[in-house]
């Protein structure tokens, strides 16, 4: 496969363990990167925003305690200082997302992953 799959998993939700299992049942074995362990770098998550079309917030987990504790929910809040949250607390990242060249997918459902394996 010349662009193989990237996932950012938590092995504890079950809709990343059903997102990762919906693609092994494809034949594909992607890269998992754990994100809680490694989380992604500002750059990083701003180009997967960009591939998934979405802003910084549609990527936000608001029931964790850091959206609420930083108060991330505030229209003030700048896009660069959402992104940099995500990045210093990965838990605010919604999960899982696929990556495929420039290409993502959230999988809400886990079934959304599925169009970067054709």
């Amino acid at each position: 496969m010349t662009n193989p799959l990237t996932i950012w998993h938590n092995p504890r939700c079950s809709k990343s363990r059903a997102a990762l299992a919906l693609l092994r049942d494809r034949g594909v074995e992607p890269e998992i990167i754990e994100y809680l362990k490694h989380p992604p770098e500002p750059s990083e998550i701003k180009r997967v925003l960009g591939a998934l079309g979405m802003a910084p917030r549609d990527l936000m987990r608001k029931g964790e305690a850091p959206y609420k504790d930083l108060d991330l929910g505030n229209a003030a809040q700048s896009e660069t200082a959402l992104i940099a949250a995500m990045a210093a607390y990965p838990v605010l990242i919604e999960r899982p997302v696929v990556l495929k060249g420039a290409e993502a997918a959230l999988g809400r459902p886990p079934e959304a992953v599925l169009k970067l394996t054709a």
